[in-house]
């Protein structure tokens, strides 16, 4: 397999702001249950309509990265509310996201012409969003799987990205046998969508991981919404 130099995954730029996200985190974790259900998807609404501004896209606006990121832990946060819930990771993380988000860029100043070549554009040296979550016990992706591919497709070009790793992971509950399975057929339903929307299909390789290396470690047979996933990740 192909050295990876690149994984798609904002967790550990959100890490990165601990005061930042406390103080937010906070702010939410004092609403009362149908008022925080309440922000929470109104996060979650605006980061859905940020991902499909073409203004946002068109320009590689870096909110685009932090809306994709709001939708992701908003999402999180929103599985577990439906069980009255208060998942403290992912609403600090939906917090700081939706935050960042709403930061206007700063004007871009362009570089003067040099004889050497120029870098490869930022969004190929930064994380992005590669991280897809999965419904219990389905491997149909849903419409932000879509999105995030359609963000994987139409950077590649431009980023030298040309082998695809893509890894299925599902959560502790069911027998390991049972998860190896499910987790590849994420893998393969991913690669799928790749294909379909330009990624070559000789490029892209799956693995199974089944329960082996959760993002949330969690005791046997614990659903865990945040290790219900695919990640992306790409070589040059």
């Amino acid at each position: 397999m192909k050295k990876i130099t690149a994984v798609f995954t904002l967790a550990g730029a959100a890490v990165g702001l601990t005061p930042s996200a406390a103080f937010a985190q906070d702010d939410l974790m004092a609403l009362g249950m149908d008022e925080l259900r309440f922000e929470v998807q109104r996060r979650y609404d605006a980061g859905l309509a940020m991902t499909n501004d073409a203004s946002v896209v068109a320009a590689n606006d870096p909110r685009y990265i932090w809306a994709s990121e709001t939708k992701a832990q908003c999402g999180i946060a929103l599985g577990y509310l439906k069980s009255s819930t208060r998942d403290e990771v992912s609403l600090s993380r939906c917090a700081l996201a939706y935050d960042m988000m709403q930061r206007a860029p700063r004007p871009r100043v362009e570089p003067a012409p040099l004889p050497t070549p120029q870098p490869a554009p930022e969004v190929c040296n930064r994380e992005a969003p590669g991280l897809i979550f999965f419904e219990f016990d389905s491997s149909t992706p849903q419409q932000d799987a879509v999105e995030t591919v359609q963000y994987v497709v139409e950077n590649a070009p431009a980023c030298d990205w040309n082998s695809f790793t893509v890894i299925g992971h599902t959560d502790r509950a069911g027998s390991n046998a049972y998860n190896e399975g499910l987790s590849q057929r994420r893998a393969e339903a991913v690669a799928n969508l790749m294909a379909s929307r330009g990624i070559p299909a000789s490029s892209i390789t799956t693995q199974a991981q089944g329960e082996e290396s959760p993002r949330v470690p969690t005791a046997d047979g614990v659903r865990e919404l945040q290790n219900r996933r695919v990640e992306i990740q790409v070589s040059e």
